[in-house]
């Protein structure tokens, strides 16, 4: 049985933690609202410009629509989506193992000759992929401090270029989409090539442009396209502070109930060392009395 001094260290070791744990609760929650308020905000935004962007794209010629354009899927690119930092329950984890599945199931072979490259967007799924070998690249692992609507626009653009260019065939994204404080679920959305309409319908919406096509579809798709990422990660950052005010919480529950088992702990050795004390002083009495 432990000592009266070590489970008073253990329970004061315990009590310190779940006053952290607590305060991270708190900054969690802190941050939970503001996240959130962010994503429920540019949600409806984000659809239509999704929407419109299907549809004008359905509609334009082949040798405009460099950005629907379907390749062979030779060189691939995988966004995944993670956090900075730990302890928010497997939210890191579940990001990283939906890469690792999607390159297992659906890009086995251009993995076996590299072709799969990992844009990480914060430093756990940097470190994860980095040190395992995959060809990474690193420019906006950083995207979350500070996360802005112009930051995001120089990554989209990057992924623009990189598609145009025939850098990537394909480029796809993995994260967590914020459902609600305990829920997160994980995505896997096709960034470029843009999807066509559901359906496969042509023309479902007939558009006027003003002043003409070409102009318009200049300026609003690469819009439009830097919406959806900018959406993305606010999705991703309202789902970490769910996780971690979750995980927090849970923590703190389960120091409480640890500190319960500790001080029941502290109390029996405390009595037994009494009563052992007890039993002494009556053994050296009796002995007096013999003697």
């Amino acid at each position: 049985m432990a000592s009266l001094k070590e489970v008073k260290t253990r329970i004061s070791s315990v009590i310190s933690t779940q006053q952290i744990t607590k305060a991270m609760k708190m900054v969690a929650a802190a941050k939970l609202r503001k996240s959130q308020d962010r994503i429920i905000q540019m949600r409806p935004f984000a659809k239509e410009m999704n929407g419109i962007l299907q549809n004008l794209s359905s509609g334009m010629t082949d040798g405009d629509n460099w950005f629907s354009k379907v390749r062979s899927e030779e060189k691939i690119l995988i966004l995944a989506l993670t956090s900075d930092r730990g302890l928010c329950g497997s939210f890191n984890s579940s990001t990283i193992k939906g890469v690792l599945r999607l390159i297992q199931e659906k890009y086995a072979a251009q993995q076996a000759r590299k072709n799969v490259t990992i844009m990480p967007i914060g430093k756990k799924a940097l470190e994860f992929f980095s040190k395992r070998g995959y060809p990474v690249i690193d420019t906006y692992a950083n995207l979350f401090h500070g996360l802005s609507f112009e930051a995001t626009s120089e990554a989209a653009n990057f992924l623009m270029d990189a598609f145009r260019t025939g850098k990537f065939d394909k480029i796809e994204i993995i994260y967590n989409q914020f459902k609600n404080v305990a829920t997160q679920v994980l995505i896997t959305e096709q960034y470029l090539p843009v999807l066509p309409v559901a359906g496969g319908k042509k023309h479902p919406i007939d558009f006027i442009f003003q002043p003409n096509q070409t102009e318009i579809m200049a300026g609003l798709i690469p819009k439009s396209l830097k919406v959806q990422l900018f959406k993305t990660l606010l999705d991703s950052n309202a789902s970490e502070n769910g996780a971690r005010m979750t995980a927090m919480d849970k923590a703190t529950e389960n120091a409480g109930e640890i500190l319960k088992e500790l001080r029941l702990t502290y109390n029996r050795t405390r009595q037994a060392a009494i009563t052992k004390e007890i039993l002494e002083i009556v053994a050296g009495a009796e002995a007096l009395k013999a003697s």
